[in-house]
């Protein structure tokens, strides 16, 4: 099988990395791929977002499979032109992608068929939002309406903090993703988790989870970000926690995309907030999440490449790959003032291997005469698979303080407590 992930971020090199280790993978391509995709295949010099070039050059190499990595490209319609070409595309069309692509999309739907989410208002100018905030108590949370690279949300402790937010977003014509569409919305109680399903237009299963880590500092603290790391399986959970998202979200999920004749095909990201009375969505993404996909793909066995051929093609076939029992611990190198900037480096030290078990994933970058570029932000995100937390915990981070000092900066940045549960 000839396979091409669209996309150049650390979650694409890890898709990229498990899926050249499929026995059913004869080659692999990425586009614009990274300095690890170069590694193991070909990159091609296309946008992620360019549909039409894409597809030109998918059908000229005669790819089997197209993996859609970032949102961009699913809410640019990569996925529609390509399957109008007759490819087999893994991730979703862009109405489908709406779910991620629009804070209120999703929300509607949700509360059209039933999904447990947050109390929410939704607004379209300054003045309704004004309007909304003078009857709200409690904390606010306000997010963009569109893509927003992560940077759409902002949590405000409460009405006075989330008109101030709104004020500058308006008075600048400058919402995160564009437009004058905001959600306001209760901020719910508990602890967050990621779950993961595989859909193929007609069953949804889930097929792992993750918790991740959005501050910017140890504890929680400072900005939100992309995310500064991740482990899986989540702890502290219910034994039944696959069976509960299974039935409340999954289920009613399913059955609304089928009655509004969306076809969905891909993976869902389940971003869920779990509380006294079990599991609420926060968000969904229509698309393997970055850092959460490093640290669950390593748990993968069997032909990956497969498994997701066979969503695609709409016969999904869970025999193909299955997720072991051992747990991954994946720790991010950013640059020091990332998020509020990125600082390019250049020069850093091509080889990032570590100890079995232990994997380096290249953010976006660039590979050439032997050294690696890069536009700063998460440069990294190293992993490292253990038989516990506590071994695969101790084994990423001695693995973070090895690659530290082998790649020749001293520009980077890590948190020191991801995985550290109380």
């Amino acid at each position: 099988m000839r396979v091409l992930v669209v996309g150049n971020g650390a979650r694409e090199d890890a898709l990229s990395w498990r899926i050249a280790q499929s026995p059913s993978c004869e080659a692999i391509f990425a586009a614009p791929g990274n300095a690890g995709t170069a590694s193991r295949g070909e990159n091609w010099d296309i946008a992620a977002t360019d549909g039409k070039r894409l597809t030109q050059r998918a059908l000229a190499e005669h790819v089997d499979l197209v993996v859609l990595g970032p949102e961009t490209a699913i809410a640019a319609g990569v996925g529609d032109r390509m399957r109008d070409a007759g490819l087999a595309v893994f991730g979703p069309n862009r109405s489908g992608g709406r779910l991620e692509s629009s804070k209120i999309f999703a929300k509607r739907f949700m509360e059209r068929h039933g999904i447990p989410t947050a109390r929410a208002a939704v607004v379209h100018s300054f003045d309704a939002a004004r309007k909304a905030l003078d009857e709200w108590s409690g904390a606010v949370v306000v997010k963009a309406d569109g893509l927003a690279a992560g940077k759409g949300v902002v949590v405000a402790a409460g009405a006075g903090a989330a008109r101030d937010v709104l004020t500058a977003w308006y008075g600048h014509n400058a919402i995160p993703g564009g437009g004058s569409d905001v959600v306001l919305e209760e901020r719910l109680e508990g602890r967050e988790v990621s779950v993961f399903a595989l859909c193929d237009g007609r069953a949804i299963v889930p097929i792992g989870s993750a918790c991740d880590y959005k501050r910017a500092g140890d504890g929680d603290t400072g900005p939100n970000t992309g995310g500064m790391g991740a482990y899986s399986p989540p702890a502290g959970f219910p034994d039944d926690l696959d069976d509960m998202v299974r039935e409340r979200i999954l289920a009613p999920l399913l059955r609304g995309l089928l009655a509004e004749a969306e076809e969905y095909v891909g993976v869902l990201y389940c971003g869920l907030m779990w509380g006294v009375d079990g599991p609420r969505v926060i968000e969904f993404n229509a698309r393997f999440g970055d850092p959460e996909a490093q640290v669950l793909l390593p748990r993968f066995a069997g032909d990956f490449a497969a498994l997701l051929k066979s969503v695609a093609d709409g016969a999904m076939d869970l025999s193909l790959a299955r997720v072991s029992n051992r747990h991954c611990v994946g720790v991010v190198l950013a640059t020091q003032d990332y998020p509020r900037s990125n600082t390019a480096l250049v020069g850093l030290n091509a080889d990032v291997s570590l100890a079995e078990g232990c994997r380096a994933f290249w953010g976006g970058s660039q590979l050439s005469d032997g050294s690696v570029s890069t536009g700063g932000g998460r440069v990294l995100t190293v992993t490292a698979l253990g038989d516990d937390l506590a071994e695969a915990r101790a084994r990423a981070y001695a693995s973070v303080k090895e690659l530290a000092g082998r790649l020749g900066t001293d520009a980077l940045t890590y948190r020191t407590d991801i995985a550290q549960l109380p």
